[in-house]
């Protein structure tokens, strides 16, 4: 039996446009001041994590209650206000169902956000399941854990797993949890290596026919 396990932020909804943007403006100024951090070095990451990692990297100016506050108020006017949804996504989804595919959001983002979105965009039906990496207390992306995770919970071997992802981290997760990795390719990720994918795609249509090309 197949899954498709999809990535929530870049693959489901634009909401990477907004953040990279967002934390060049907002968070990476209050968090780590006069450091110039790449948006790609925490992209994918467990939120959780991000915190730890730039600590450790750059030394934060704020408290993890800070950040935590100042990243959970930039989430809720980009989920709530901003994204849209990638198109052609209910289409997919019905097709996949209509297959018997399993389908499973796994994402970074903890529940309430991935709520928003699947509220707002009528998904909460769409999905056999929600995935989030504050549920586990393994490592996040780039570790292959969250997807592992996954997989089991869906009752499926990792190997049966299609993975869409956009980010680096959330690619070589894919990759060493020893899934079929779709690379979803956003010009909020220009640059990244994507090398550990099966496959690149950069537009709605060519990512439902990599899907459904490997679930048939």
């Amino acid at each position: 039996m197949h899954a498709v396990l999809f990535d929530m932020d870049g693959v489901l909804v634009d909401s990477e446009d907004y953040w990279v943007d967002l934390e060049r403006e907002e968070l990476f100024p209050a968090v780590v001041p006069d450091q110039d951090v790449a948006v790609a070095e925490i992209t994918g990451m467990n939120y959780r994590e991000i915190y730890d990692y730039l600590d450790a990297e750059y030394e934060t100016a704020v408290s993890r209650d800070e950040f935590i506050d100042l990243f959970d108020d930039v989430a809720q006017d980009i989920y709530h206000e901003r994204v849209a949804l990638l198109e052609g996504t209910h289409d997919l989804l019905e097709t996949l169902e209509e297959r018997g595919v399993v389908r499973a959001v796994v994402s970074s983002s903890p529940h309430d956000w991935i709520d928003i979105v699947l509220e707002r965009f009528d998904l909460e039906d769409r999905f056999t399941t929600v995935v989030s990496a504050e549920e586990i207390d393994d490592p996040g992306k780039p570790e292959p854990d969250i997807f592992e995770h996954a997989a089991a919970v869906l009752d499926v071997d990792p190997e049966s797993c299609v993975v869409v992802e956009d980010s680096e981290h959330g690619i070589r997760a894919a990759a060493r949890a020893g899934t079929t990795c779709i690379a979803y390719a956003i010009d909020a990720h220009e640059g990244i290596d994507r090398s550990a994918a099966d496959v690149v795609v950069d537009s709605p249509q060519e990512l439902r026919a990599a899907v459904l090309e490997r679930v048939s």
